[in-house]
């Protein structure tokens, strides 16, 4: 079965995407995704793509299915709802594990309404009760996170110096640690004037060039803080996004996105 793809990415974190609104494809298992993701032996990507229909009961006008370089399936990507709403062309609610997201193309990117942060210990989730602004834990440096869902799970660690922190190292650790059953996305983050630089490791991806939903959950708990005022940019090795939230309100994400190249594959060549 010959396969169409586009290779998309938002601020060099980038993306394989798989089309199946109008011709379904086989069952997309973890080998097959994360065959697809190699670098080396397949089309390479930090997250696999899968667009899906939905049932006319839905609210939503379509799926989008998230598989990291792993293999792994997660709930959310802000890059690549960005891509998708630039693939997608047009307004449209997207249904994602993590919930229900609005979006719409924008100079050259798209402009996207992640739904509204949580903050509970349980839908983090972490491993036991515990306030999750300034966690009483840490890793060396890095010390006393925010934790904060945003469709799924991050800590945020303020620093310093963000390019000075071993994320590389440190990172697998944080993501890893018994305290967060599901994993976590760990983000460190240096505040400056009404800006946030930001470097992320992400749950089965690794570091990478950007990250949407790191983004977001740094901008709320850097606005929690009281460190920013919204509307913030934050800066990420690929670029910038723009975050706007207000307490009780929901988080919009604002950034670019571009189409690389399509291809197309022999689905049974892979996994």
């Amino acid at each position: 079965m010959r396969v169409p793809f586009i290779k998309m990415h938002g601020l060099g974190n980038d993306f394989v995407v798989l089309d199946a609104r109008e011709t379904a494809l086989p069952a997309m298992t973890a080998g097959k995704a994360k065959a697809l993701a190699d670098r080396h032996t397949g089309i390479g990507c930090d997250q696999l793509i899968l667009l899906e229909p939905v049932s006319d009961q839905s609210d939503a006008d379509f799926r989008m299915r998230i598989f990291n370089h792993d293999g792994g399936e997660v709930e959310a990507c802000g890059n690549a709802a960005r891509a998708v709403a630039l693939y997608h062309g047009k307004p449209a609610k997207l249904a994602t594990a993590g919930g229900i997201i609005a979006l719409s193309p924008a100079d050259g990117g798209a402009r996207v309404d992640m739904g509204q942060p949580r903050f509970e210990w349980d839908a983090i989730p972490l491993e036991y009760a515990m306030d999750t602004s300034r966690i009483p834990v840490g890793w060396e440096q890095l010390q006393a996170p925010d934790a904060v869902n945003v469709g799924n799970p991050h800590v945020i660690f303020f620093v310093d110096d963000a390019g000075a922190v071993e994320l590389e190292r440190l990172g697998p650790l944080i993501e890893l640690d018994p305290l967060f059953p599901e994993r976590v996305n760990v983000n460190v983050a240096k505040v400056t004037d009404r800006a946030i630089d930001l470097r992320v490791w992400e749950r089965g991806a690794g570091l990478t060039q950007a990250c949407g939903t790191g983004a977001c959950a740094t901008a709320v708990a850097a606005i929690r803080r009281k460190l920013v005022a919204s509307p913030v940019e934050v800066r990420l090795p690929g670029g910038a996004l723009t975050i706007e939230w207000q307490p009780g309100g929901s988080i919009t994400m604002t950034g670019p996105a571009q189409e690389s190249f399509r291809g197309s594959f022999e689905w049974d060549d892979f996994g």
